[in-house]
C-alpha cells in the first residue's frame, strides 16, 4: 500500500534536523525544510547578543505590565551580560514595567552598582541581594525573574508546592522548590543566599512563602514563560481548593506521565519558544517602542 506524503517516515538526517530532538517534535513544517519553526538564535558576536538580550528583557517587562504584575517598586529581572563577566542587566527601580525600553535598562557591575555601560539609574536593593546570590550559586542559568503577582502571592501564604494537576503544570515536575520562610523585606545578603539554597542546584522555579514567585532560565524568555505558567498554576490551585470544599476530589497527574511530559516541556528551547508569540505581539502592538 502506498503511504500518503504526510505519512512517510522522516529520516533522522532529513534537512539536517534531528526528529528525536524535543524542539523538532513540537512543530511540523514542509518536507523540504523550507517551512519550519524558528529556533533559538546562536551568536558569535557577544555585542550582537547583548542587544538581543536587552530587547527581550525590555519585552518581558512590557508583557509583565500587560499581565498586571506591576506593584510599585517591587519586582525585578536580571540577565547575565554576554560581554562583561560578572555583570548583568536589570530594570531600574521606580520605572513602570509598561514603559520599559532597552535604553532604560541598567548594566549592574559585580559590586551591585550601575555601570557606565547602561542607563544611569538606581536599582532595587532587594533585587540586588536576591539576584546576586542566585547568579553566584547558579552559574548554569542566565536569567532570574521575581515579582509579586496576585495568584502567586495568594498561594505563597500556604508555604506549599503546587500540584502537578494539569498538563501545563508538568513543566514544574522535579523542577520546583518552596522557600518556606519569610524573613521580611530582603535588605541583606544572607536572605538572598537562603533563597538560592532553597532553589537547589537544578530547580528553575520557587515559591517564596508570604512573598511571591521566582523563576530562572537559560534565557529571559524561559524565565518569563515559567513565571507566567507558575502564576497560572497557582491560580488553578486556588480554584481547585475552592472547588474541593464542595466535595470534589482533584486528580493529580501520575509520576510516569508527569515525568514523560516534563522531559519535553522543560527543554530550554521549548520554554524559550513559548514566549515568542508574546514578543512578536508586543512588537506589533507598540510598533517596536520598547526597542528604543
Amino acid at each position: 500500500m502506498t503511504m500518503s506524503p504526510s505519512a512517510e517516515p522522516v529520516s533522522p538526517k532529513t534537512n539536517g534536523l534531528d526528529p528525536n530532538d524535543a524542539f523538532n517534535k513540537m512543530w511540523r513544517g514542509s518536507k523540504d525544510g523550507s517551512i519550519r519553526l524558528k529556533p533559538m538564535p546562536k551568536f558569535e558576536d557577544p555585542y550582537a547578543e547583548r542587544e538581543w538580550i536587552k530587547a527581550h528583557l525590555a519585552a518581558v517587562f512590557r508583557y509583565w505590565g500587560k499581565m498586571g504584575y506591576a506593584d510599585g517598586n517591587a519586582g525585578h529581572i536580571t540577565v547575565r551580560d554576554s560581554v562583561l563577566p560578572g555583570y548583568y542587566w536589570m530594570n531600574p527601580i521606580n520605572v513602570h514595567y509598561s514603559s520599559m525600553t532597552t535604553s532604560k535598562l541598567v548594566l549592574v557591575d559585580p559590586n551591585g552598582r550601575p555601570s557606565p555601560y547602561g542607563a544611569q539609574l538606581p536599582i532595587n536593593n532587594a533585587g540586588f541581594f536576591i539576584h546576586s546570590a542566585i547568579h553566584e550559586a547558579r552559574p548554569d542559568i542566565k536569567a532570574a525573574a521575581h515579582c509579586h503577582s496576585v495568584h502567586g502571592k495568594a498561594w505563597s501564604v500556604f508555604g506549599k508546592p503546587i500540584e502537578i494537576s494539569t498538563q501545563d503544570a508538568c513543566v514544574f515536575y522535579d523542577n520546583h522548590s518552596v522557600y518556606d520562610n519569610f524573613g521580611g523585606v530582603v535588605l541583606a545578603t544572607e536572605e538572598g543566599k537562603k533563597i538560592a539554597r532553597a532553589l537547589g542546584p537544578k530547580n528553575k522555579t520557587c515559591i517564596l512563602q508570604n512573598h511571591g514567585l521566582l523563576t530562572l532560565g537559560n534565557t529571559v524568555d524561559e524565565a518569563a514563560h515559567l513565571f507566567t505558567a507558575l502564576d497560572k498554576q497557582c491560580h488553578v490551585m486556588l480554584l481547585t481548593a475552592a472547588a474541593s470544599s464542595s466535595g470534589l476530589k482533584p486528580n493529580v497527574i501520575g509520576k510516569e506521565e508527569a515525568e514523560y511530559s516534563a522531559k519535553f516541556l522543560q527543554e530550554p528551547e521549548i520554554t524559550y519558544s513559548n514566549f515568542q508569540p508574546e514578543f512578536d505581539l508586543l512588537v506589533e502592538e507598540t510598533n517596536g517602542a520598547f526597542l528604543k
